[in-house]
């Protein structure tokens, strides 16, 4: 593998869609390569590097807990595994490979940790980087944007009605740098707006919409499992309309009742599965 760090420090993450995500790359062919995008705690990856003894795995992930963490988690499978350190966005594999994956959630442990700065239930930083590392934090953020700028922010990518009013109280109540998540409006689709907007997601989904299905030999396939409209309205106009991929799943699979019951971040998950057509 290709981190060597071995503190997973508590990062631990129930994969959401399982059954489906191991249903839907059932036929991944023996010997290919799996490209986890977003590999977080490694447990979509793990259960399918168990399922496939032969599959390889390139597992890519910019945040350095959760790269930590994987080596343990995927210890039994070290010798089929390489983690690199990056965005989806900004990687291309060697070679083609045989499937491609992308969990486009936040995970648990960035969501249960204070100080990542992702929830409004727990105090910490305003921060919400994916990558704690590199670019400006959510309260840089608001304190560059104009307040109209930041009413079209919360509109445009938390689908927030009462935009213009929460930015108009956010704006007077800063500067923001430095500041705690507790001192934000408290509200859902604020926070989702600002950290889609710090982490650049519908961007960097984009480009992976693109890019991937290039990247995949022919029969590959593509599985992405997105968490709100924004993202699966982009998934699902990209597998419909792009002349290389063949869709696999007609509609989104979301999760059993049961499912949803224990692991309430599996209600708004959707994936959507789609084939590498074979050359003409």
């Amino acid at each position: 593998m290709g981190e060597t760090a071995a503190s997973d420090q508590g990062f631990a993450h129930a994969p959401v869609l399982a059954e489906a995500v191991l249903a839907g790359l059932a036929d991944v062919p023996s010997g290919g390569v799996l490209l986890d995008c977003t590999l977080g705690g490694g447990g979509h990856s793990g259960l399918l590097l168990q399922a496939h003894p032969g599959l390889h795995l390139i597992g890519l992930d910019q945040d350095p807990s959760a790269r930590a963490a994987v080596v343990g988690a995927l210890a039994p499978y070290a010798d089929r595994v390489q983690v690199v350190a990056c965005n989806f966005a900004d990687y291309t594999p060697d070679q083609p490979v045989a499937a491609v994956l992308a969990d486009l959630g936040v995970s648990s442990p960035q969501l249960d940790v204070a100080e990542r700065g992702f929830s409004f239930r727990l105090e910490g930083p305003l921060d919400m980087r994916m990558n704690p590392g590199a670019g400006e934090t959510a309260g840089e953020l608001i304190d560059r944007l104009e307040e109209g700028e930041l009413a079209d922010l919360l509109y445009g990518y938390g689908e927030e009605r009462l935009s213009r009013r929460i930015a108009r109280r956010i704006k007077e109540q800063g500067p923001w740098a430095g500041q705690t998540t507790a001192a934000l409006h408290p509200a859902t689709r604020s926070f989702q707006a600002l950290r889609i907007a710090v982490n650049d997601e519908l961007g960097v989904l984009d480009r992976l919409l693109a890019a991937a299905p290039d990247w995949l030999l022919p029969g590959g396939l593509l599985a992405v499992i997105s968490f709100h409209s924004l993202e699966d309205r982009r998934v699902k106009t990209a597998f419909a309309s792009d002349g290389r991929l063949q869709r696999v799943t007609r509609k989104a699979v979301q999760a059993s009742a049961a499912e949803a019951a224990a692991n309430p971040r599996a209600r708004s998950a959707k994936l959507r599965i789609a084939r590498r057509r074979e050359p003409a």
